[in-house]
């Protein structure tokens, strides 16, 4: 991805090294590969906060360096490429885009929807519009999960963005105020389809900057698709069940998410990602 020496967003915070209260989440019953697959992309912190337990451990603070430096600019490129790409799709539709905040943390970090540690993954709290990430989960997004490559990394902050713009069109809520009113089975296809359409909004994301400000080389897109890929739900499920239950989908299957990324990289149009009204996600 061609991003340096580009615009910076001014709604990024660098929290790193300085830590959290002491409260985060535990991984309890819920392993840290569970929570990492759960929050991945943007799953729902708050549906964390509300299952796991919350207890005092002690969690390590990593001092910023020249490599972690770098990638926190890389992060801010990429925000403000958000920026640009969602100021102009909310324009085009006669309404005003209201940009999220972005905190860099190490170890744990304190949010309006609780708090968290790094072993969650990145996660988009829709409470204080804001998106938190640890840069040191980049390293287990290329270690652990196979996806390498700065475009999968810019991906993952496309895809939480996506749920910011999900929670400013009212998306977001209408899927949450759900939760209790209808059966497990049903809310669990109804967050599947909240995270697909988030794959979605990323693709839109990546159509649109390329064509704002040029910034794709080869073999940019692959590595985007390799981090959906890499993350899909049965995926995941085969890692650390050995099989495979779609049932229990919260974020949809490798080809699926896949195929929604595509189709908003392919067509840059938000009409075609409505996921909640297809019969076949």
């Amino acid at each position: 991805m061609k991003w340096r020496g580009r615009r910076q967003s001014a709604n990024m915070e660098d929290r790193r090294g300085r830590g959290g209260n002491g409260r985060v989440i535990a991984g309890g019953g819920i392993g840290v590969v569970i929570l990492v697959a759960y929050l991945l992309l943007g799953g729902d912190p708050q549906l964390v906060m509300d299952l796991a337990q919350q207890q005092r451990v002690p969690t390590a603070q990593v001092q910023p360096d020249a490599e972690s430096d770098e990638l926190a600019q890389f992060v801010s490129v990429v925000l403000a490429d958000t920026e640009d790409v969602w100021t102009r799709q909310f324009s085009a539709r006669g309404m005003s885009y209201r940009a999220p905040r972005l905190v860099l943390f190490s170890g744990q970090v304190d949010s309006a929807c609780g708090s968290a540690s790094a072993a969650m993954g990145p996660f988009y709290c829709p409470a204080d519009e804001t998106v938190y990430i640890d840069l040191t989960f980049y390293r287990e997004l290329r270690d652990r999960f196979g996806a390498p490559g700065d475009f999968a990394q810019a991906y993952v902050i496309a895809h939480e963005v996506g749920h910011h713009v999900q929670k400013l069109l009212g998306i977001t809520e209408k899927v949450h105020a759900a939760r209790g009113q209808v059966s497990e089975a049903e809310y669990n296809n109804l967050s599947v389809r909240l995270e697909l359409q988030a794959d979605f909004l990323a693709g839109v994301w990546a159509h649109d900057a390329q064509q704002i400000s040029d910034v794709l080389e080869l073999g940019d897109i692959e590595e985007a698709l390799g981090a959906a890929s890499a993350i899909g739900d049965d995926t995941l499920q085969r890692q650390t069940r050995g099989r495979v239950v779609p049932d229990t989908f919260t974020h949809g299957s490798s080809e699926q998410r896949m195929r929604w990324f595509q189709l908003g990289y392919e067509t840059g149009d938000l009409e075609r990602g409505d996921t909640f009204n297809t019969d076949a996600l």
